[in-house]
């Protein structure tokens, strides 16, 4: 399936959560064409989108269904905003003067997006997974398509000056994967040829040479820090790193992360971490069932190989919001937005088996519990596969979501459903906006968002470094 198909698989579905059978209006959508194909960029949208009027009746008869006035009269309360070129051209006219920042290994967008909140916009990005590339995409508008690069962080490097060209950028930001850390002893970080993508990020930083960089990457990379720094500091950047608690900055998640900070302005970098470390003092902390209030309860999809439908009883990959109940929680992760839409609360096959053992355990309860002794299917291997199953717990922070829920949900059962958690629940719990949609195969967008970085704790990293820019 095309970006293209996607689209208009995507906008069909939105307009008719929202509109139903609605009676087509004169005033309508299809009538006003033109301003959801202002002009023809950004992979041939415009051009795409007038042909399927022609030739895709479903296409056709959702536009019919949307009042002119829902798409034209206010770009924020457009319900197809994402897909309209009106509303992209403003976005991008708007963040024109905004600090400007760089996003290596960016994935679904998740720290990016905590420093797009705080007014940063992305003139860069670059993953490997298409899936991942697209959802930024989507979720970025203001980032011109052709500097959300797809492919090996070579193709960055290989043509850095043509993707920048004249801008000036502020920050570069990213997660390199460091295969190679742990024969720190033996041989040089960035010498060590598995640490390709390490290398590439500070030979980027450096070439771009941008006021600040912030680097996170796993707990377990502390290890060599020093290298690290010696790294940067042979750049021309002071560096300092510490791990942080994404719980202490609002999320409702166990989540450490290695954060460094560097910058050329000759700042003080530990300074900087006071900061950050004072502000999550103030900030309320939340629990797991702060991040699924609201949510409409599923059963888990009894139909295999059916992720790409859905139905009343398991849900949809876009719904109407018919509950509309929010809470503290989720006006801040929405920035006091309302939504009319539930993007990916759909949840997955499980067999008969499966639904068993998560009815029958409490919240708490782990694949060794007596409950569930006689349909465990690893019993025999207790001792190791303790967390295979886990019940989560509401009035406690989630434990940390993985990309290992592509594979299943087992170890994230939900607190009163017997079904695993679904993509938007696991979105929430890493506190991404309810407007954040997450594209490409189903069990991909577990995978985007398992890998991420939760955007309350980017937000909380930009809040202060944007004062010293």
């Amino acid at each position: 399936m095309t970006v293209f198909d996607r689209d208009l698989k995507e906008i069909t579905a939105i307009i008719n959560s929202l509109y139903g059978n609605s009676i087509s209006s004169e005033n309508c959508a299809l009538n006003n064409l033109t301003v959801i194909t202002k002009e023809p960029f950004l992979d041939e949208r415009a051009l795409a989108y007038t042909e399927a009027v022609e030739k895709n009746s479903s296409f056709r008869e959702a536009l019919s269904k949307i009042p002119c006035k829902g798409i034209c009269s206010d770009c924020n309360d457009c319900c197809i905003k994402k897909y309209c070129n009106s509303f992209i051209l403003k976005k991008r006219k708007d963040s024109e003067k905004s600090l400007q920042m760089v996003d290596l290994f960016c994935g679904a967008g998740g720290l990016s997006l905590g420093f797009s909140q705080e007014g940063f916009t992305t003139a860069l990005a670059n993953d490997i997974e298409p899936c991942c590339v697209d959802t930024y995409a989507h979720n970025h508008p203001e980032t011109p398509r052709d500097h959300i690069v797809l492919g090996d962080i070579r193709k960055v490097t290989d043509h850095l000056e043509g993707l920048i060209k004249d801008k000036s950028i502020d920050i570069v930001v990213g997660g390199p994967p460091c295969q190679g850390f742990s024969m720190a002893n033996r041989q040089r970080l960035i010498d060590d040829p598995r640490n390709h993508l390490y290398k590439s990020y500070v030979d980027i930083v450096n070439r771009i040479k941008p006021k600040f960089f912030v680097m996170e990457n796993v707990k377990g990379m502390l290890s060599v820090a020093d290298q690290v720094k010696e790294d940067f500091r042979n750049i021309g950047y002071s560096v300092e790193c510490h791990v942080l608690n994404a719980k202490d900055f609002g999320v409702p998640q166990n989540r450490e992360r290695l954060i460094y900070i560097g910058n050329r302005l000759h700042i003080d970098n530990e300074q900087i971490f006071n900061e950050i470390f004072n502000q999550s003092e103030n900030i309320k902390k939340h629990v797991l069932a702060d991040a699924i209030y609201g949510l409409r309860p599923l059963q888990a999809s009894r139909l295999k190989n059916s992720t790409e439908s859905g139905s009343d009883t398991s849900g949809y990959i876009i719904e109407s919001d018919n509950v509309k109940e929010s809470n503290e929680y989720i006006k801040l992760i929405n920035q006091g937005n309302q939504y009319p839409l539930v993007f990916n609360h759909k949840a997955r096959y499980n067999n008969d088996r499966d639904i068993e053992i998560y009815g029958r355990m409490y919240q708490g309860d782990k694949s060794d519990d007596p409950k569930i002794a006689d349909i465990m299917p690893y019993k025999r291997r207790n001792g190791i596969f303790k967390d295979k199953y886990f019940k989560l717990e509401e009035n406690k922070v989630s434990k940390t979501i993985t990309a290992h829920m592509k594979f299943d949900c087992n170890m994230y059962i939900h607190p009163t459903q017997a079904r695993g958690l679904t993509p938007r629940e696991a979105a929430r719990i890493q506190s991404y906006p309810d407007d954040y949609f997450f594209r490409g195969p189903y069990t991909k967008t577990y995978m985007q968002i398992g890998n991420s970085v939760p955007p309350l704790l980017g937000r909380a990293l930009a809040k202060v470094i944007k004062k010293y820019i």
